[in-house]
This record gives C-alpha cells, sequence and structure tokens, in this order.
C-alpha cells in the first residue's frame, strides 16, 4: 500500500469515544480470528486437540461451554495420512460434517502455500478456522531460524487471517529445556511468539498420564490456565479453570446497567460514579477506566436491550449518558437521573454512540 505524505491520526479523547468492533472470535472468548500457536511436548496430544477443534467448529458446537462461529475449517495434516485422521475421526466424533477439510500435502511457505490457501478461501468463503500441523513442515528449508525468517513467514500468515477474517492455528513444539515461564519454551526465536495474537502452551502433568494444563496468552484475551484431561476416546475435557466467573467482565458490566437502568429513562455520570452505582461495595471488581472501556465496547449489546450510550465532556470531566429507548412514557425527568449532578448535565451531549432504537 502506498503512504501519503502525512500520518493517519487520531487523537486520544476522540478514540475514547469511538466505539469499534470487539475481535471477530470463533470461540468466545478463547480464540479469535488472526494468527495463534499450539505448542506442546511431541505426544503430549496436541494433534487430538487440533483434530477435534477442527470438527467441532465446523459442527458449530460449544467448545468447553465456549460459543462457536460456525463454518468451514480445513486442517493440515501434514505429519499424518487420510488412514490415521480416519482412525482417530472414528474415536472422536459419530459423524464429521461435509464442512470440515483434510489435507496431507501442501506447498511450503513462500513457495505455494499462500496461493493454495487462497483458492481454498476463495471455494470455501465461509471457512472460519485453518490449522496447520505443524507449522515446521510448511517452513521453507531455504532459510535459518532466525529472528527476521520467523517474522516473516509468520506475518505472511497473519495478515492472510486478518484479511479473510479467519483464526489460523499453528501447531508446533515445545523445547525440552525447562524454563521459569512456559511461553519461553516454545521452539524457534521470540519473534515467533511475538508475531502471533495467541500463545497456547499445553504441558502435561508427566509422561502417560493424560493430564495436562493448557496456559493461554494473547492480545485480545486475558491470561487462562485450564485443567485439561483426554478421555478414552481422546477428546481433551476441562477439569479446571482459572478463570473464576463464567460470565465476560462485558456481559457483567450489561448486566449491571440494565438492571440499573429497568425503573430509569436515563442515567448520567462519570466513569468512576457510574462503577459506585452499579458496584458499590466492589465485589465485582469494576473499575471505573475498565467501566469506560466496556461501555464504549458493548454499545452494540447495550443496544439490544433497548439503552443508546452518549459521551460528553463538562466542567473538564468526561461523563456517561445512557438512555432507554422507552423513557420518554416511562421516566421522569426530575428523578432519573441520580447520578450526575446539574453542573455536570449542563454542556453540549456529545452525537450518541449508537442510533436510538
Amino acid at each position: 500500500m502506498t503512504q501519503g505524505k502525512h500520518l493517519n491520526t487520531i487523537d486520544g479523547a476522540t478514540l475514547m469515544s469511538q466505539p469499534l468492533r470487539p475481535p471477530n472470535f470463533i470461540v468466545d472468548p478463547l480464540l479469535s480470528q488472526g494468527l495463534h500457536i499450539l505448542a506442546g511436548s511431541p505426544k503430549v496430544g496436541k494433534s487430538w486437540l487440533a483434530l477435534w477443534l477442527a470438527v467441532t467448529v465446523a459442527k458449530g458446537e460449544p467448545i468447553w461451554g465456549m460459543t462457536v462461529k460456525p463454518g468451514s475449517a480445513l486442517y493440515l495434516c501434514l505429519e499424518d495420512s487420510q488412514l490415521r485422521i480416519q482412525n482417530r475421526l472414528f474415536q472422536i466424533t459419530e459423524d464429521a460434517p461435509s464442512t470440515v477439510h483434510f489435507c496431507t500435502e501442501a506447498a511450503p511457505l513462500g513457495r505455494g502455500l499462500e496461493e493454495q490457501l487462497e483458492n481454498f478461501l476463495a471455494e470455501h468463503p465461509d471457512t472460519v478456522l485453518v490449522i496447520i500441523d505443524t507449522l515446521q513442515m510448511v517452513r521453507s528449508t531455504r532459510y535459518d531460524n532466525t529472528y527476521a525468517n520467523d517474522y516473516r513467514d509468520l506475518s505472511v500468515l497473519k495478515r492472510l487471517a486478518d484479511r479473510h477474517s479467519l483464526a489460523i492455528l499453528l501447531i508446533h513444539h515445545l523445547r525440552k529445556e525447562p524454563a521459569e515461564d512456559v511461553f519461553n519454551r516454545i521452539s524457534g526465536t521470540t519473534a515467533i511468539s511475538g508475531a502471533v495474537d495467541t500463545s497456547f502452551t499445553l504441558v502435561e502433568e508427566r509422561r502417560g498420564s493424560r493430564r495436562a494444563k493448557l496456559f493461554c496468552v494473547g492480545r485480545d484475551i486475558e491470561y487462562r490456565e485450564m485443567g485439561l484431561e483426554r478421555n478414552a476416546d481422546n477428546v481433551w475435557a476441562v477439569v479446571s479453570d482459572s478463570r473464576d466467573a463464567p460470565e465476560l467482565l462485558e456481559d457483567k458490566v450489561v448486566s449491571l446497567l440494565s438492571g440499573l437502568m429497568e425503573d430509569r429513562g436515563k442515567l448520567i455520570g462519570t466513569p468512576t460514579e457510574l462503577a459506585e452505582a452499579i458496584d458499590p461495595d466492589g465485589a465485582e471488581g469494576i473499575l471505573p477506566k475498565t467501566l469506560s472501556r466496556r461501555i464504549v465496547q458493548s454499545v452494540d449489546a447495550l443496544s439490544k436491550r433497548g439503552i443508546t450510550v452518549a459521551l460528553r465532556r463538562s466542567n473538564g470531566r468526561r461523563l456517561i449518558e445512557l438512555h432507554r429507548a422507552d423513557s420518554a412514557d416511562k421516566s421522569d425527568p426530575g428523578t432519573v437521573d441520580p447520578v450526575g449532578t446539574e453542573e455536570e448535565r449542563s454542556g453540549q451531549v456529545c452525537p450518541p454512540l449508537v442510533g436510538q432504537a
């Protein structure tokens, strides 16, 4: 892309008031669109997990209780044969859908793989997940595993994933050497961890135990540790999860604000005042700066509940204004605004972040 002579900038006040779409999650909230890596020791069960993910996403069924965006899935099982994949399919599922596709041979990166993937996506535009098992099988033998080469190879796949709004999951290996940070055991240079959106590491408790811990860290997800156990059908099931609450903070904020707005037509206040209103004792751990971000990024969810959002500044203070779509018939303007003061309610209101329902 040709760059102009001027930088395309946005000021902080505008950016914090602009509703931006959240990441497109294939498995919500664990696997978003973009480039990801799943690394583990040899024979730990990475390929079994990858196969089950591909089939389950193609079926549109929940994964460990998490919602899946259904669509076609492509599994490049480059260390396996069709017979081995067939045998494994018979173990993990009674019926594999026609929307999951398998390939045991592919060109390396820089020598045809990109074109092969583009052609597949053109033929299957509903594809949401591509799994490459393993990363090393598509690396070109012409280059050493230097930082620049690692970053170059992964950047190609990252751009493809973003361009088609899908998730590409790379299966990779861990080094044998121990490390205090498990993510430092991912084989290759630090460019691999730096180029991907999410790193998953699957670490077995002990060899042959069929129990492992999945460590998850990424740009669009919160750090998470999930205890997994592989059953007799070689399907990994969750037995523990470091995430305390079953509902996302976004969902929690939307629910709490909706409850607060049930008997009100509008609600105005600073982020601090609104946080105190919906979480007076701090039990939910909702901080003012967190609340601002969650509201701005949840305008669609609030709109579905009949609540619109507008931002404005008054006397140097940043105010958030919430309105119910039916407030004109149910609310007294003099009693529906218990959070903001009269002084704060004066001033110019910015355009709503979403249109009135």
